[in-house]
């Protein structure tokens, strides 16, 4: 077990490494940031000295090399826009994001489980199909046609939750919008695993032995249907926060999705590098998290 957590490390690095390149060269070929920067009225040489001030006339391996040593060292490379230190603008942010990434999964999984449970239970039946319909409804709708709609009704309509802004309730629609998707996911998923574990012989055997039904679906179907659904919690989560960069703009929640969308149209690539960077380094965390709870919650899986 060991050596595979070792192995996954170096997996994970070699992919931190990958991403920040390719954004990295992504963001310097979409155009010259020091021209955002000056004055309309701004001369060549305005633009050359704007330019050698934010060390963008180096060769693009020496920038890239300066940026990923410096980077980590949390004060030293700042944004071409925003006064504060890089690293801490970009944390300052993501702790934000992954409030809704959390909430949202939170509700996901006190949503989804129940029901899938419950349509397993109940196969072929008006509730199965009613649940079906909808999971298929929450799995088709983008999400952000499903946050305007959420906006429209709630905020517009009711007025009860606020369209944008910072707080409890305006992390309610960003949540749900966010939750409306996984839930679908995990639901359908549950649902099938719960099916199949229900058919096989040692379930069986448990009623044979006049079991409670309650007693057979919670000791011996649940744990098992549940290690299909970790893994792919983990992987919902990681498209959560990926997910944010398209809700967070619509409902201006202050996250790292609202602040890199902002950053790639003001062509602000520290801030677009550094954030893709912090943002794989959390998804190859969470990942390496749910290959180890994997490894650990089912006897049967061995690494060599």
């Amino acid at each position: 077990m060991n050596r595979y957590i070792v192995q996954r490390v170096f997996q994970a690095l070699i992919t931190i490494i990958v991403v920040s390149i390719v954004v990295f060269l992504s963001v310097q070929i979409s155009g010259d940031p020091a021209a955002l920067l000056v004055p309309e009225d701004a001369t060549v040489d305005d633009i050359e000295e704007m330019r050698h001030r934010l060390g963008l006339d180096r060769p693009l391996h020496v920038q890239y090399w300066l940026f990923m040593r410096d980077f980590w060292r949390g004060d030293i490379i700042r944004s071409f826009r925003y006064p504060d230190p890089l690293l801490p603008l970009i944390l300052g942010a993501l702790r934000y994001t992954l409030i809704l990434a959390a909430g949202a999964l939170l509700i996901s999984i006190f949503v989804a489980i129940p029901l899938g449970t419950l349509a397993a239970l109940k196969r072929d039946s008006g509730v199965d199909v009613a649940i079906r319909v909808v999971a298929v409804f929450g799995q088709s709708m983008p999400s952000f046609w499903v946050a305007m709609l959420l906006m429209l009704f709630f905020a517009v309509r009711l007025q009860i939750l606020p369209v944008s802004g910072l707080g409890v309730k305006n992390a309610v629609l960003p949540i749900v919008t966010l939750a409306i998707f996984q839930v679908a996911v995990l639901l359908r998923l549950f649902r099938s695993e719960m099916l199949e574990i229900l058919h096989q012989d040692y379930v069986r055997t448990a009623r044979a032995k006049g079991l409670k039904e309650k007693v057979v679906v919670m000791r011996h179907a649940f744990k098992n249907a549940a290690l299909p659904v970790l893994t792919m919690a983990g992987l919902l989560l990681t498209g959560l926060i990926l997910g944010a960069v398209v809700v967070e703009p619509i409902f201006a929640w202050p996250g790292l999705g609202h602040l890199m969308v902002k950053s790639v149209f003001a062509r602000d690539y520290p801030v677009v590098v550094g954030g893709a960077i912090v943002a794989a380094v959390l998804v190859t965390l969470v990942n390496l998290v749910v290959d180890i709870l994997y490894g650990y919650l089912d006897p049967r899986i061995r690494v060599n």
